[in-house]
């Protein structure tokens, strides 16, 4: 809605002092042109925002004005309110303050968007664990948070099995950001003219340097790292084989393996079997799937796929008849 865009404008602008038109319309996710008609709206209601040219020139509020937070509506407030991941805050020793922010933003709201607030709160939780997923010791963790905070250098000894295969030794970083995905925290930082991502478990050891941290001007760390995930699924090894897999199995193969997917599969044919299409990360998960599933699942190509399968079908069977 347009309220709801000029709003925001105004809230962004309070934040930053001065955006260009540009960057509020990939904030906002319109077009400049868009913008630009919501700072003639915006003037014309009375708004004072005035506009610069030239270097460091956009679009700001006049001096000392500002907006109260108004006009949340119930999705907004309950995006606020909807199960934070309490694991994470806690890792980063947050717990406390945020069920204070909580408590005093609760206490702001006025009595209906309290309701919703509550109401999605009492109803969604986030669980950033996975199942059978080991905790992860981070003792380096509030360090490293501390210098991210604080646009320090930090000083990390990182462990082998990185993925330059790099033995520990101590290397100067310039903190960028922390990143948690899945439960797990990983630190992106710059080593020299290269920004990459460091599992902050596998940190040996970590110090701040007295030196602050150079900060690329243009860096922006959710755009870093849905780039880095990105270039990791198009990097990452693929093996393709094709199956003919009976009915009473087939909507298991959606959920084989964490790197498997299921990719194409017919109608089940009059005999219940259907011919399936999936991607590994390697062969031996393709051959795991099909020894997993024995009679329900057979090898249609690779051929190669196909001769070893039977090959360790027929191992199996040898090793258990030679028990006796």
């Amino acid at each position: 809605m347009r309220a709801d865009r000029l709003l925001s404008i105004m809230l962004l602008l309070q934040i930053y002092r001065r955006l260009t038109a540009g960057e509020l319309a990939r904030r906002l996710e319109v077009s400049e042109r868009t913008i630009q008609r919501d700072m003639d709206a915006l003037s014309t209601a009375g708004v004072p925002v005035t506009a610069s040219r030239g270097s460091g020139g956009g679009w700001a509020l006049v001096e000392g004005y500002r907006t109260n937070l108004t006009g949340l509506n119930g999705e907004e407030v309950q995006t606020l309110f909807a199960g934070l991941p309490d694991r994470l805050l806690a890792d980063l020793n947050l717990g406390r303050a945020s069920d204070a922010a909580h408590v005093k933003l609760l206490a702001a709201l006025p009595p209906s968007s309290r309701e919703a607030a509550e109401y999605a709160r009492s109803r969604i939780h986030v669980d950033v664990a996975g199942w059978g997923s080991l905790e992860e010791s981070l003792p380096h963790l509030h360090t490293i948070q501390e210098a991210v905070w604080r646009g320090r250098k930090l000083l990390l000894c990182y462990g082998a099995g990185h993925g330059d295969g790099a033995a520990p030794g101590e290397r100067a970083v310039d903190p960028l950001g922390l990143v948690a995905k899945g439960g797990v925290w990983y630190l992106v930082a710059r080593a020299g003219e290269d920004v990459r991502s460091y599992r902050v478990s596998r940190v040996a050891s970590a110090r701040l340097a007295d030196e602050p941290a150079e900060r690329p001007v243009d860096f922006d760390l959710a755009a870093f790292w849905a780039g880095s995930m990105a270039r990791f699924r198009e990097e990452m090894p693929r093996f393709h084989a094709t199956f003919r897999a009976h009915g009473s199995v087939l909507h298991l193969l959606r959920y084989a393996g964490r790197f498997s997917r299921l990719e194409e599969a017919s109608e089940p044919d009059a005999a219940g079997w259907a011919t399936v299409r999936m991607r590994f990360q390697f062969e031996e998960d393709a051959c795991g799937l099909a020894l997993s599933f024995g009679t329900k699942v057979e090898v249609v190509e690779p051929p190669g796929l196909r001769a070893k399968i039977r090959k360790m079908a027929e191992e199996v069977v040898a090793f258990y008849e030679g028990e006796g």
